[in-house]
């Protein structure tokens, strides 16, 4: 019986060329790594965060504009996050809020970070005191 010895190399993995299809190989960066905002400070669309926060944030969040009266997590239109915090939180969870990096596409995020930013705080309501419009 014959044996074939087996080469081992020193270079350095990120000079390395393999002919290993790319399909099998794995990479160990995580996808969640950056916590910028998406296309640079809110590129998302408000119009389709409104559905991905009446699915995803609304039973845990108050958001006048949604309807939403959750007392799990803030207040948001107390708080009044901007973009970049509520695709950080959204991303990351804390606080205990869970991530949701794992279950909403960055699009998705960016999506409702630019619905909620755009409209916590602003009172869609009007109050019953004499009947104005609170401002």
């Amino acid at each position: 019986m014959t044996t074939t010895p087996t080469a081992t190399s020193t270079t350095p993995a990120s000079t390395m060329t393999s002919t290993t299809p790319s399909s099998t190989m794995t990479t160990t960066t995580p996808s969640t790594t950056s916590t910028a905002p998406a296309a640079g400070g809110g590129g998302g669309d408000a119009t389709a965060g409104r559905a991905v926060f009446t699915t995803n944030c609304a039973s845990c969040h108050t958001l006048a504009d949604a309807g939403s009266s959750g007392n799990v997590g803030p207040n948001l239109d107390n708080l009044r996050p901007n973009d970049a915090l509520v695709t950080r939180q959204v991303t990351n969870g804390g606080g205990g809020m869970p991530a949701f990096a794992g279950q909403l596409s960055r699009s998705d995020i960016a999506n409702v970070a630019r619905y909620v930013s755009s409209v916590a705080g602003r009172r869609t309501s009007t109050r019953s005191s004499g009947g104005a419009a609170t401002p």
